[in-house]
């Protein structure tokens, strides 16, 4: 049965409002002050410069092997270093957001060019090199699946949810349906990058977790196939009624019949699992559309 369609195969490979903001009460009304303030400034005072050491949005990627390992080394470490200091019920800061987009950008090169990446990553650390052989090798595979569409203008996107928030999502669904909450958290990835991509597919799968109607009739217990809780609650309970945690390769290949896909979960599973830092790190990965011109970034900075 065809039940579910990776975004990834709609050309989408990883902001309006999230869709649980609320509005914020108006404020109570101030009577106007008896007193003129002795001095009121007349510009607004500069905006804070970024930070001479985070990388560009644009930055170009080296070339060259011993220049390329360096940069991912570098940029994996700040990351990292980053997302430690990072509030997970809030927004990413700057550091977290133009980091962590370097390193998908250095990630989607290497993927690209497999010959320049392999001698890179032979000259990095085993458990740097590891982790970022299944990155390229999972971007790879959902490349290959990608249906390339004329404008990015068919592409909707929103904000993700607190990345705090999606977590606690993950680990519910795991608690009650068995389902390890990193697969839980490689499919959400793939699927819509976290729910930024509010698109339906090319085949019409909907919502953050990519669901076709008639298996959310079937298995979303009722509820709303938008509602991320919701969607996390559903996958979960296809997956174990389709083989999961048993056996997650049968389970996978129900959910997107493609071994291609099951390989990407599973690469990015395996990487939250080696270390949970992976699963702040793709939260930060942004959308890139496969259009007929090009590849081309929708979210994330200087877009949206």
């Amino acid at each position: 049965m065809r039940s579910f369609r990776v975004v990834t195969a709609a050309a989408v490979l990883t902001a309006a409002a999230g869709c649980a903001a609320q509005e914020s009460a108006a404020p109570p009304s101030v009577p106007a002050p008896t007193t003129v303030p002795t001095a009121v400034p007349t510009t607004a005072p500069p905006a804070p410069e970024p930070s001479p050491d985070l990388p560009d949005p644009d930055e170009r990627i080296p070339k060259d092997p011993a220049k390329l390992a360096a940069a991912l080394e570098k940029t994996t470490e700040a990351l990292a270093a980053a997302i430690d200091g990072w509030d997970k019920k809030r927004e990413p800061p700057e550091d977290v957001e133009l980091l962590a987009l370097h390193h998908q950008r250095i990630h989607r090169f290497a993927a690209r060019n497999p010959e320049i990446a392999e001698k890179a990553f032979a000259r990095l650390p085993e458990r740097l090199a590891a982790g970022a052989r299944d990155d390229t090798r999972a971007i790879r595979e959902l490349l290959a699946l990608a249906h390339p569409v004329k404008s990015t203008s068919v592409i909707r996107t929103r904000d993700a949810r607190p990345a705090a928030e999606l977590l606690r999502y993950f680990k519910q669904a795991e608690r009650r349906f068995g389902v390890e909450w990193e697969v839980l958290a490689a499919v959400m990835f793939a699927e819509t990058k976290f729910g930024r991509v509010r698109s339906a597919s090319h085949v019409g799968a909907q919502g953050p977790m990519q669901f076709m109607p008639a298996t959310w009739k079937a298995y979303g217990m009722g509820g709303d196939v938008q509602d991320h809780r919701d969607a996390v609650m559903a996958a979960a309970n296809y997956l174990r009624a389709t083989g999961a945690p048993r056996d997650y390769g049968r389970a996978l290949h129900a959910y997107n019949p493609s071994q291609r896909y099951v390989n990407a979960i599973q690469s990015h599973a395996r990487q939250i699992k080696r270390d949970p830092v992976n699963y702040y790190v793709y939260y930060n990965w942004q959308v890139y559309v496969i259009t007929t011109k090009g590849e081309r970034r929708v979210t994330g900075p200087s877009e949206g």
